[in-house]
Parts: C-alpha cells; sequence; structure tokens
C-alpha cells in the first residue's frame, strides 16, 4: 500500500479517452473503488497538435473545453451503473502517459484502456498503457474492449 494521510481515502486513477476501453476501464475502476472504499480519479489528458499554430487562434478548437466534455460524457455514462462511488474528473494539459503517470502518485492503482487515438503511430512509438506499465508507482491495470 502507499503511504497516505490518515483521513484520505485510497484513490484509484484511471485514464479516461471516450473509447470503448476506456470506458470499460473507468466502470471496472468504479466497481473496484466500491469493493475497496476508494475514490476514482478520472483523468483526460489534453493538448495542442503540433503545428496548430498555423490556425488562426478565432478558428482554434478549444481543447481543453472538448476534453472536459469527453470526460463529463464517461463519467455520466458509468456512474449511471453505480452511483455509490465519488468519481473526482480532472482535465489535465500534456501528454496523455505523462500526466497519467503524475497523477497515479501515491494512488492504489492506475487502470487505462488498451487502445486509443494512437493508430500505427502508437505501435511504433509505444502506448499510452505501455508507458504508464513501465513508468508508474503503483499497479496498473490494463482493460481490453467494452464496459460490460
Amino acid at each position: 500500500m502507499n503511504s497516505r494521510p490518515n483521513d484520505e481515502a485510497p484513490r484509484i486513477v484511471v485514464g479516461v479517452d471516450g473509447f470503448e476501453a476506456s470506458k470499460a476501464a473507468l466502470l471496472w475502476a468504479i466497481h473496484q473503488a466500491k469493493l475497496t472504499g476508494a475514490v476514482v480519479d478520472a483523468v483526460t489528458a489534453w493538448q495542442v497538435p503540433a503545428g496548430s499554430g498555423l490556425v488562426p487562434a478565432a478558428d482554434m478548437p478549444d481543447y481543453q473545453d472538448d476534453a472536459r466534455m469527453v470526460l463529463t460524457e464517461a463519467i455520466t455514462e458509468m456512474c449511471m451503473i453505480d452511483t455509490e462511488v465519488q468519481v473526482r474528473p480532472r482535465v489535465v494539459e500534456g501528454r496523455a502517459a505523462q500526466v497519467l503517470v503524475d497523477a497515479a502518485q501515491g494512488a492504489e492503482l492506475l487502470v487505462v484502456g488498451n487502445r486509443g487515438h494512437g493508430g500505427l503511430a502508437e505501435a511504433l512509438l509505444g502506448s499510452v498503457s505501455q508507458y504508464c506499465v513501465h513508468h508508474a508507482s503503483c499497479p496498473v491495470v490494463i482493460m481490453r474492449g467494452k464496459p460490460g
């Protein structure tokens, strides 16, 4: 177990990107939190894509707001299944893998989906889940497939 103040509930951190595997990860984290008395920190990372400086500011999408909407929708959908667990949303700017590893400091568990935005680049460069397995300071659970 990781050390934490006596009055603080154990934490389970889960990465949410809106894809089915991350929804499965969120659902699993909620069920695990119910069993262990933990709270769930649902984390979505966002960053401005390279080369977007060429787009006029007025036409630039609001990446942070988009990330917040994806996270809110996923939490709403998965929390309808179980309402007894506290799920705390966190939207953080940065590279998803590093954001999750940082968020998992002091947590009991980090839960991620096995697939996300990456595609071929993910296969060549290493996935978020692989990075988390190698760098997280707590155990990592990798969920496959759809919530169910």
